[in-house]
C-alpha cells in the first residue's frame, strides 16, 4: 500500500467498458489507486514490474492469455500480489481452476459495487473472498478441480480456539473480523491460521474453506 494507505490496484480486462466501470467504482476518495491497466493476460508480469499493485483485479476470460494462466504465471514467478478474479455465475469450472491457480478470491461481475470494495480491501490485507452467493457452488467445483485432499487430517489436530478460527474462516470473515469476533488480535489471528495450514496440510485459505464446509464447521446457509 501506498504512504497515505491507499491499495493500489492492476486492472486487467481486454473490455475497456469493463476497466471504465471498475475505475468508477475504486476511486482514490475511498482509499484505491489504480496503478495500471491490461487488456490481456500477457500484459501483466511487464505491467507490475512498471508499477507497484497490492492486489490484481483479474478478469478470467480474455483472448490471448486468460486469467486463469495468467494467475498460474504469477504464482510461478513468486513474489506478487494477490489476484482478484473476477468471474459470472456461468464460470464455476473456470473459477475453480482460477482458484487452484492461486487466486486469493472471486467477485461476481455483476456484485454490487460495495462488495468490489470490499472483495479488493480483503485480498489487500491478506484474507479471501469467496462470494457469498454461490459458495456452495463453488467448494463443489473446487473439490473436484484441486484435488486438494481437504478432508485428509483429523480435525482433533486442531485445539479449541484454532477450531473457533477456522470457523471463521468457513464463514467467509476476513482476519480484522476474526480478531474482532474472538477478542483477540490480528496477529494472534494469523499465528492460529499458520498453525491450522499446518497442521492439516491445507495450500490456502480457499482449502481452508472447503475443509471447514467438508467436515461440518460450517453449513451452507
Amino acid at each position: 500500500m501506498t504512504a497515505a494507505g491507499e491499495i493500489r490496484v492492476l486492472l486487467v480486462d481486454d473490455q475497456e467498458l469493463a476497466r471504465s466501470g471498475l475505475r468508477r467504482i475504486l476511486r482514490r476518495r475511498d482509499g484505491f489507486v489504480i496503478a495500471g491497466e491490461c487488456a490481456d493476460g500477457s500484459e501483466v508480469p511487464a505491467a507490475l514490474a512498471a508499477h507497484e499493485a497490492d492486489v490484481v483485479v483479474m478478469d478470467l476470460r480474455m483472448k490471448d492469455v486468460g486469467g486463469v494462466e495468467a494467475t498460474r504465471r504469477l504464482r510461478r514467478s513468486g513474489g506478487h500480489p494477490p489476484v482478484l478474479a473476477l468471474t459470472t455465475f456461468d464460470d464455476d469450472n473456470l473459477l475453480a481452476d482460477a482458484l487452484r491457480a492461486g487466486a486469493a478470491g472471486y467477485v461476481l461481475k455483476d456484485s454490487p459495487a460495495e462488495d468490489l470494495i470490499r472483495a479488493v480491501r480483503a485480498v489487500a490485507a491478506g484474507d479471501s473472498w469467496l462470494d457469498p452467493g454461490v459458495t456452495a457452488r463453488v467448494l463443489a467445483t473446487y473439490r473436484q478441480a484441486a484435488g486438494n485432499g481437504s478432508g485428509g487430517r483429523p480435525l482433533e489436530l486442531l485445539t479449541p480456539r484454532e477450531q473457533d478460527v477456522l470457523r471463521a474462516i468457513g464463514r467467509g470473515l476476513t482476519n480484522a473480523e476474526i480478531a474482532a469476533s474472538l477478542v483477540i488480535s490480528e496477529v494472534t489471528v494469523k499465528s492460529h491460521i499458520g498453525r491450522i495450514f499446518t497442521k492439516l496440510e491445507l495450500r490456502d485459505r480457499a482449502a481452508a474453506i472447503v475443509y471447514a464446509f467438508d467436515n461440518g464447521i460450517v453449513v451452507p446457509g
